[in-house]
């Protein structure tokens, strides 16, 4: 089996840099210049697995173009890794407490993986931290 026909592990999870970058990560993407939820009161108590969140965050111009390039961009890094030898690929993706922003761009980043590759996992290791 070629490393491009084997399983290559992709996880893209979702963090809080408040609580400190993770330190098992190939990737870190910062998306802490998105569109903030945390200061509209209505929406503050939600996470970005509510679809109004993921709405607020990805449906503008900032959020569709980063959604856009970080797809492209892990795609490309997916391949690369997997041809280089590489066992998996981990992708941290942050903003302030792991809640709103990189939840949302961390779920629909493995739903665009996912339809791409075999093997994507994702999970939020802050979301359930302190509440807002």
């Amino acid at each position: 089996m070629t490393p491009a026909e084997s399983p290559f592990p992709i996880t893209v999870f979702s963090f809080g840099y408040k609580y400190g970058p993770p330190q098992d990560v190939n990737l870190l993407f910062d998306v802490r210049f998105l569109a903030n939820p945390y200061h509209i009161e209505t929406l503050r108590s939600f996470t970005g697995l509510e679809p109004s969140i993921a709405e607020y965050v990805l449906e503008n111009e900032a959020g569709k173009k980063c959604l856009q390039h970080l797809h492209r961009v892990l795609s490309f890094f997916v391949q690369q890794h997997r041809f280089s030898g590489k066992k998996e690929l981990r992708v941290g993706i942050g903003c302030t407490g792991g809640h709103h922003r990189s939840v949302a761009m961390t779920e629909a980043l493995a739903g665009l993986l996912d339809k791409e590759f075999d093997a994507v996992e994702h999970f939020h290791r802050d979301i359930t931290k302190e509440s807002h």
